[in-house]
């Protein structure tokens, strides 16, 4: 853990979610690696869907066909992966090791929290709906709740606006770089955390995070 400012008057936490309090890694791989078997092409290790797994469809089928926005394919077989994940959500998506009781302590500590996430609410509703972790969250921000996703702060700020506390005493944790652009654009304190995805830009200490957490739980060092 590394701290370049630790944080008092914390009143709220907010988090990202893939990467961050849930391994969503194995259901989004696979959705796109079905549809890479289902053309006869050979599976790919799930250690190489991983890293892109907070990316969402860009990144999945990026690594399942090389393919990116602009390829003239693009928006069918996003379609079509996007059908893949539905059917199974939370089949072996995993909790993060300590993020239940991270989140646990937080509610024992009358702190409230909740997920600000690029991943649309076609997906977040039914996924968080099915998994009782998030039966606490004050707000669920998905990535089509506002005009603007990540890395914009719009999100960040709406979440605030819900849970009824000044932008500048909450706290955002998140694994990816643009996690970090946004809480630092919305005026919040900013985590960075190792565990996560991290995407194409995985050192962390060049994101300008106000500290970095190896672990869940590790947060509670900081707001404490």
């Amino acid at each position: 853990m590394s701290c370049n400012a630790c944080f008092t008057d914390v009143q709220a936490v907010l988090f990202d979610l893939d990467g961050t309090l849930i391994d969503s890694a194995p259901d989004l791989g696979a959705a796109a690696d079905a549809m890479r078997t289902i053309r006869g092409l050979p599976s790919i290790e799930m250690s190489t869907y991983r890293p892109m797994a907070g990316a969402g469809a860009r990144g999945m089928l990026g690594i399942a066909f090389g393919i990116k926005p602009d390829h003239m394919d693009y928006e069918v077989l996003r379609e079509e992966f996007f059908a893949n994940y539905e059917q199974r959500l939370t089949q072996n998506t995993l909790i993060f090791p300590g993020v239940a009781e991270l989140l646990s302590d937080l509610v024992q500590r009358g702190t409230p929290w909740g997920v600000v996430t690029n991943k649309a609410s076609r997906f977040t509703i039914p996924l968080t709906g099915a998994m009782p972790l998030f039966a606490t969250a004050g707000t669920i921000i998905s990535g089509d709740t506002t005009s603007h996703a990540k890395p914009h702060p719009l999100p960040l700020l709406e979440a605030a606006r819900r849970l009824n506390v000044e932008p500048g005493r909450c706290v955002y944790v998140g694994d990816d770089e643009r996690d970090i652009v946004a809480g630092l654009a919305a005026g919040m304190a900013t985590v960075a955390v190792t565990y996560g995805y991290l995407g194409q830009k995985s050192d962390t200490s060049q994101w300008g995070a106000h500290a970095t957490i190896n672990s869940a739980r590790e947060l509670l060092q900081l707001i404490a």
